[in-house]
C-alpha cells in the first residue's frame, strides 16, 4: 500500500505541472493582479487581490486568482481555501474545480500516509465534476485521465477508469484523445502503441503548438532527437513566437551535442523571459538541463549550481540529486 502511495505522490506531482492555460483567470476584475500574475509577481498579485477582495467579498474571480497566485507560491493551503471560496461562489465554473483538484492534489503529495489519502480522493472528485461541468475543458479531461491511469484503485484510480475517459474525450476532440492515449501507453510501457500514436499526430497537420510540443516530449523521453526534432520544427511552424521555444530548442541542442553556446543561450533566455509558471515547462526543468548542458562540457561548478537551483524548485526530483552528487565529485 505505501508503494502504491509513493506512486500516486509521484504522479500528482506530474499532473500538477504545466498545463494548457484556462481563460476564466482573465475575467478577474483587478486587471492590475491579472497583469502582475501574468508576469509571474505572485506576491503583488495576493497582495492587490486581497485588497480586491475586501472591497468585493463575492467576486469568484477574485478568489480563483488569487488561488492560482497561491498556487503558483506554492503555498497549497492557501490555494485550497481560495479555491474553495471560489468554488462556493461560482459552483458550476468547470476550471475553478480543475485548479481546486490541482491543489488537493498537491497537498496529498506533501502530507502523511493516511491524510494524503483523502486529500487524493478529494483531487479525484474535483476534476470528475470539472470534466462534468464541461466537456471541453481539455486541461481537466487530462488531469482526471493522467490521475486514474496512475493511482491505485484505493484512491479511485484504474487503468479501466482511464481508458473510459479516454474513449469519452476521443469523441470530444481526437487530438487531445490520441495524445491521451498515447501517454497512457507510454505510461504502462507500451511504446510500440505509443510510438504509432505520437508518429501518427507528428505527421498530422494540427494548427495547435502545444499539441507539437507534448509530442516532442515524449520523443525526448524516448531519446529519440530525430524525430524530436521534426515535432519542434511543426510548433514553430505553427507559432514561431511561442514563449516556449526556446525551452524546446535548448533542450534538442543540448541532447544533439552540439551548439552549447546557442543551447546555453535559449535556455537561460528561457529562464530570464518566461515567468515560471503552470502552463510552461517549468524553470526547475530548464535548470536540470542547463546543468546537464554545463556537465557535457565539464563545467562541473556551473553545472552543480544549476543543478541545485532545480533542487531547491522542486526537492523532489531524485534524478537531478543525483546528478547534483555527481558533479560534485568531479
Amino acid at each position: 500500500m505505501k508503494k502504491q502511495f509513493l506512486l500516486l505522490a509521484a504522479i500528482l506531482l506530474l499532473l500538477c505541472g504545466w498545463n494548457a492555460p484556462g481563460t476564466f483567470a482573465a475575467q478577474s476584475s483587478n486587471t492590475d493582479a491579472q497583469h502582475d500574475y501574468n508576469l509571474g509577481r505572485y506576491n503583488r498579485a495576493v497582495d492587490a487581490l486581497n485588497a480586491s477582495i475586501a472591497k468585493s467579498p463575492g467576486d469568484a474571480s477574485l478568489y480563483y486568482l488569487l488561488g492560482q497566485s497561491y498556487y503558483e507560491l506554492r503555498d497549497y493551503t492557501r490555494a485550497i481555501s481560495s479555491l474553495e471560496r471560489a468554488a462556493q461562489l461560482s459552483p458550476k465554473n468547470s476550471e475553478i474545480h480543475d485548479w481546486l483538484g490541482k491543489s488537493y492534489g498537491r497537498k496529498a503529495e506533501a502530507t502523511v500516509f493516511l491524510n494524503a489519502m483523502t486529500w487524493a480522493r478529494k483531487a479525484h472528485h474535483e476534476f470528475e465534476v470539472a470534466v462534468q461541468l464541461d466537456a471541453q475543458n481539455f486541461e481537466a479531461q487530462r488531469d482526471l485521465i493522467r490521475y486514474e491511469m496512475n493511482a491505485p484503485s484505493v484512491v479511485s484510480g484504474g487503468d479501466d477508469k482511464a481508458l473510459k475517459h479516454i474513449d469519452a474525450l476521443e469523441k470530444v476532440d481526437p487530438v487531445q484523445g490520441q495524445l491521451a492515449r498515447g501517454e497512457f501507453f507510454q505510461t504502462k510501457k507500451r511504446f510500440a502503441e505509443a510510438d504509432a500514436v505520437f508518429s501518427k499526430l507528428l505527421n498530422s497537420n494540427i494548427a495547435k503548438a502545444g499539441v507539437y510540443f507534448e509530442v516532442s516530449d515524449y520523443f525526448r523521453d524516448r531519446q529519440d532527437v530525430t524525430r524530436m526534432e521534426q515535432a519542434i520544427d511543426k510548433a514553430m511552424s505553427v507559432d514561431a513566437d511561442d514563449r516556449r521555444l526556446k525551452f524546446y530548442r535548448g533542450v534538442l541542442l543540448t541532447m544533439q551535442g552540439k551548439s552549447p553556446a546557442e543551447a546555453e543561450m535559449d535556455l537561460k533566455s528561457y529562464l530570464s523571459t518566461v515567468p515560471d509558471n503552470s502552463d510552461v515547462p517549468p524553470h526547475a526543468l530548464a535548470r536540470e538541463w542547463l546543468g546537464k548542458l554545463y556537465e557535457s562540457l565539464k563545467r562541473y561548478s556551473e553545472s552543480a549550481e544549476e543543478y541545485k537551483k532545480s533542487l531547491l524548485l522542486d526537492p523532489q526530483n531524485k534524478d537531478v540529486e543525483e546528478a547534483y552528487k555527481r558533479v560534485q565529485r568531479k
